[in-house]
């Protein structure tokens, strides 16, 4: 891998969400522009958000699509818990419970599982990380959603996230900085990077999903004044940077980094998605 392409890999997948970073802190947290933002759906003739406490809305944005993420990490543990089975049973071809599990077709899974335990275990890995990171960062800053604050109509004063943070120890009882319904689907960018490890030709669109569907739990909360735009940001930086640092060490920068072509598809003596064996 020639230096050039590494440096690009890192001004792309390091540089641009720092740059991010930079920009939400000066746009939104150094002026007004969360609450501007949040003025123009909060009804002050009611003292309300018009979706705060709308059930059928609640479900169907913030309920329901915790689905997706939730399993993707149940399958990606029953993925990596099933790959250490099939070995045992390969070592012994002519076994009757391996000739059972070929015969009802559950062997080419546990195969598939065997292959990708590495692929399995990053997911796992990756969104116990970026879960860890949103939870510290929720707990040592103590930062207060909007319909808490006396703001629209609550009791607690609002913050920054800045004013309150504790490096060792939590802050308080706030627990709405960064977004943690966003999160959730952010935490897809592990999907993300096994596509990029395998060069898969639609790696691009999976990632331009996995950010709409962060915005869209995000902003489904912002119109219920639980949260404000900055965190939704704030949290896909911070879940694409756990996912990242995660990548990095299970694939390595060489092969995250390597150009999708498809001529990387039509290997045959690869496996599924790239290679023939990774465990």
């Amino acid at each position: 891998m020639q230096r050039g392409t590494g440096n690009t890999f890192y001004r792309t997948n390091l540089g641009l969400p720092l740059l991010l970073a930079v920009v939400v802190f000066l746009l939104f947290d150094l002026t007004d522009l969360d609450r501007v933002l949040s003025n123009l759906i909060y009804d002050p003739s009611i003292g309300l958000f018009p979706l705060e406490h709308n059930e059928l809305f609640e479900k169907v944005t913030h309920k329901w699509p915790r689905i997706i993420p939730n399993w993707t990490g149940e399958i990606a543990i029953i993925g990596s818990l099933l790959s250490f089975i099939w070995p045992r049973f390969a070592k012994h071809p002519n076994a009757r419970i391996t000739v059972w599990l070929e015969k009802i077709r559950l062997a080419p899974v546990l195969r598939f599982t065997t292959r990708h335990r590495r692929d399995f275990l990053f997911v796992v890995v990756a969104f116990a990380l970026s879960t860890g990171v949103i939870h510290y960062l929720k707990s040592h800053t103590s930062v207060y959603c909007p319909v808490e604050t006396t703001l629209y109509g609550g009791t607690e004063i609002r913050k920054e996230w800045w004013e309150n943070f504790s490096l060792l120890h939590k802050a308080g009882a706030g627990r709405c900085w960064p977004g943690g319904h966003a999160s959730s689907a952010f935490s897809l960018f592990a999907l993300y990077f096994v596509a990029r490890r395998y060069r898969w030709q639609h790696s691009k669109k999976l990632l331009y999903v996995v950010l709409l569907l962060g915005f869209v739990y995000g902003t489904t909360r912002v119109f219920q004044g639980w949260h404000y735009m900055s965190h939704t940001l704030w949290s896909g930086i911070f879940v694409w940077l756990s996912s990242l640092s995660m990548a990095l060490v299970f694939y390595g920068r060489a092969k995250l980094a390597m150009p999708i072509n498809d001529g990387a598809a039509k290997d045959v003596n690869k496996a599924p998605f790239g290679e023939k064996q990774i465990v």
